[in-house]
């Protein structure tokens, strides 16, 4: 059992691209499809197995940085209140974005970000 009790739905890297229609059809190349397509994001999923993904990111929408990880948790209230109280650097606040996640960025002990996130 973790630490914190929280369940992980699924961690999916975050990969900053300049050009999200060149580095899709790579992926593409290596069976992966896109899932969700925002212009600034692209989710890539496995359709054989949809826990495996990849995220591409040109310049999040919402943050001033991108994050390396996104991890999806089933309370992401909790996880923002258990990372706080370790002193960990929130790197964006907990937001209800408009693309219908609630999340926030926390920067780890190497210096990733992560973003963590909850569907609504």
């Amino acid at each position: 059992m973790p630490k914190s009790g929280m369940t992980i739905r699924r961690a999916v890297p975050d990969i900053t691209t300049t050009d999200p229609v060149a580095t899709s059809d790579f992926y593409q190349l290596l069976g992966f499809r896109e899932e969700m397509n925002l212009g600034w994001v692209v989710n890539l999923v496995s359709p054989s197995d949809p826990t495996a993904q990849i995220i591409l990111i040109t310049k999040d929408a919402a943050a001033s940085v991108n994050p390396d990880l996104s991890v999806e948790v089933d309370d992401v209230d909790a996880a923002y209140e258990a990372v706080r109280a370790t002193g960990a650097e929130i790197v964006h606040p907990i937001t209800d974005e408009q693309w219908g996640v609630r999340r926030f960025f926390v920067r780890d002990p190497d210096g990733n970000v992560v973003n963590v996130v909850s569907h609504r």
